[in-house]
Order: structure tokens, then sequence, then C-alpha cells
């Protein structure tokens, strides 16, 4: 059997089973999200874990929580109101803090939200360096 698999929880302090292998009637949230739905402040009843190679875990071991599907709430809808808070966050997410040039892609934080090399406000040189 695999390691993860601890369907009445005595090793992991909830039942877990490995990838794919979870019971009917249960989602990760990004699977009530494709289904319209969000958890409702339901507490996880269940998880899956897997090995990782990747990013996210720091020992090699991935969780993703699962959620009962019959007590999930439908998405809240989006307001008006809503979209263009977003809007506005999205806007400034891709606007130069020093030059003010709005890009069609987010800039990265690690250039400090500034035009990225040979783009906008860092295409001047400065000969004098």
């Amino acid at each position: 059997m695999s390691r993860f698999l601890d369907r009445d929880g005595s090793r992991y302090g909830i039942p877990t089973y490995p990838r794919n292998l979870a019971p009917a009637g249960l989602a990760t949230r990004t699977q009530l999200r494709s289904m319209g739905l969000r958890p409702g402040g339901q507490e996880p009843v269940a998880q899956l874990m897997w090995r990782s190679t990747c990013g996210g875990s720091r020992d090699g071991t991935r969780v993703a929580y699962l959620y009962r599907v019959d007590l999930a709430l439908p998405v809240r809808p989006m307001t008006p109101a809503k979209q263009a808070a977003l809007d506005k966050a999205m806007q400034a997410r891709r606007t130069c803090c020093d030059c003010g040039l709005e890009h069609p892609y987010c800039l990265p934080t690690s250039l400090g939200r500034t035009c990225p090399p040979g783009v906008g406000c860092a295409t001047t040189v400065d000969l004098a360096a």
C-alpha cells in the first residue's frame, strides 16, 4: 500500500489518500471552483498527499485538502464594485513605478515593478557609469 494511504487519520491526524484515490463526494478547492462552488466555511474532512520535487514543499511532500461537495456553497457573484477594484489592482501591477508606462503584462516584483531591461524607462543607458 501507499505510504500516503491513512483512511482513519491515525498517522496524519486527518484521513489521507494518495493522489487520484480520494473517495467520491470529496473535492479540492480547485475542483469545487470548477463546479462553481466554494467550501463555504467547512473544515477539510480529508487530504490528498503526494511526493513532489517541484516548488511549494519543504520536504518533498505536497498536500491538498478535501471538502465535502454536498456541503459546499455556490460561489458569490462578482459585483461591479469588486470588478472595478480588481481592474484597478491589475492596472497597478502592469504600470511602471518609475515612468508610469502601462505594459500589457504584469511587471515582475523582482525588478521592483519597473520596466524590464530594454523597455520603457529601462532603455536609457547611463554613459557615466
